[in-house]
């Protein structure tokens, strides 16, 4: 829900006369707590419910983390903004340790995430990774609990909430690669809805726009869900993108690593490159055998 309020918000500046309400719903993706995501659908586990609420008029927009969306969007809706990135990072957050580095041999890290967890792994092979599940609020009583020495959360989910003052340090990009998307919101709306779509204009933000387009061209192009941990991450500068991306086992004994550099009006161009580049460095085995 939070947001949700942070485009209420915008939407309230931008149209101070228009009514602007939240609708409150749970997707099953929030319901569940304990299950693996790549076990029970993926990604559209948080999206469907709201969708359907797009569809049959209950909503006008839903608001997503962008690293939350299947690679493709579904038939009839489409995204009419993405907003201005937060931090990309991910964040390590503990209330006796400072930086994963100080974690002692078989420390309880938990994250929910198949790509945070085969970085970590390659880089502090001797922690356990445990599943983490549930909302922000929840994942920090469960560390609170001392359930977990650390857990490993987007730095944008929590700046956005507010707790800010929980995060212990930062993962570099080059310590753990984002999610495709990591620190963007999504609007959707329905694709027949040109009202919704010309009222969201003011909320895009050109460079995240782009940068997040390519990213997700890597994990269209390689069929990327939940089930796959896949990094995408790409920067912006002068008319140019930068974009690395990795595909990795959940282990992290076997991880393909590309980047390459394109113009930035052809995202989607530099996307599909860089998922060649990976599969011929590795990542069509690794696919191979998680992919049924």
């Amino acid at each position: 829900m939070w947001q949700a309020e942070h485009v209420q918000q915008w939407l309230r500046a931008l149209y101070p006369k228009c009514k602007v309400e939240l609708l409150p719903m749970t997707t099953r993706g929030d319901e569940m707590q304990e299950a693996k995501l790549a076990a029970e659908g993926g990604k559209g586990l948080f999206i469907k419910e709201l969708e359907v609420a797009l569809a049959d008029g209950r909503a006008d927009l839903a608001v997503h983390s962008m690293k939350d969306m299947p690679a493709e969007m579904p038939a009839g809706f489409c995204l009419a903004a993405i907003t201005e990135r937060e931090d990309p990072r991910d964040a390590v957050v503990s209330n006796d340790y400072a930086d994963l580095a100080d974690l002692p041999p078989g420390a309880v890290v938990g994250t929910s995430s198949l790509r945070r967890a085969s970085q970590v792994l390659e880089r502090f092979s001797g922690v356990e990774i445990r599943t983490l599940r549930g909302n922000v609020n929840t994942r920090l009583a469960k560390l609170d609990r001392g359930e977990y020495a650390a857990i490993v959360l987007a730095a944008s989910g929590l700046k956005r909430l507010g707790l800010e003052s929980r995060i212990r340090s930062y993962l570099s990009v080059e310590q753990c690669l984002p999610s495709a998307g990591q620190g963007a919101l999504g609007i959707e709306c329905r694709a027949d809805r040109a009202d919704v779509i010309a009222a969201m204009a003011p909320l895009a933000h050109a460079a995240s726009s782009t940068c997040v387009r390519a990213e997700r061209a890597v994990n269209r192009a390689l069929g990327g869900n939940c089930s796959i941990p896949l990094g995408a991450y790409a920067e912006s500068w002068a008319g140019t993108l930068r974009l690395r991306a990795l595909v990795s086992a959940p282990d992290a004994k076997r991880i393909a690593r590309a980047e390459a550099t394109g113009p930035a009006d052809h995202p989607e161009a530099l996307g599909e490159k860089v998922a060649g580049l990976l599969r011929e460095r590795g990542a069509a085995e690794i696919l191979a055998a998680l992919l049924p």
